[in-house]
């Protein structure tokens, strides 16, 4: 009976070749779905400011129907968090936190009243956090 014991635990554990296999197998595995990971996560963070951005969108349009205007540029998007002043109907906060205002790369959304027509433009500057850019990098705007 004490035989069999010792027999097991001869023969019981891993080469060194098996291991170095295996840790070959995880690098592979590793160099070919990491980047595509990466990728993803940049797709994932656009796509979150676009939803905010709507988020957003939806707020500064409960503000107008509250108050009967939209929030000034230098009011900006902090007015859907407090009472502007001189406003005896506002109803918000019109979202949940102050950290609804900023996109996802924590830079705070750009509400600016532009010259085209529309009362109101939300904007992200994406990735990069300049003007312009392609993919990441590319400036989310409401429509």
């Amino acid at each position: 009976m004490r035989s069999q014991g010792r027999k097991r635990r001869k023969n019981a554990g891993y080469t060194i070749l098996e291991i170095l296999i295996v840790l070959g197998m995880i690098a592979l595995l590793t160099a070919v779905v990491a980047p595509r990971l990466i990728g993803q996560l940049g797709k994932a963070k656009s796509q979150t400011a676009s939803l905010q951005i709507n988020n957003l969108k939806s707020a500064v349009n409960l503000f107008y129907i509250d108050i009967g205007r939209y929030p000034t540029e230098t009011e900006g998007l902090g007015a859907l968090m407090a009472a502007p002043s001189g406003t005896d109907r506002w109803a918000g906060p019109y979202m949940d936190s102050d950290a609804a205002l900023s996109d996802p790369w924590d830079r705070t959304y750009l509400y600016r009243i532009p010259e085209d027509g529309k009362p109101f433009e939300i904007q992200s500057l994406g990735r990069d956090g300049a003007v312009g850019g392609e993919g990441e990098d590319r400036d989310l705007v409401s429509s």
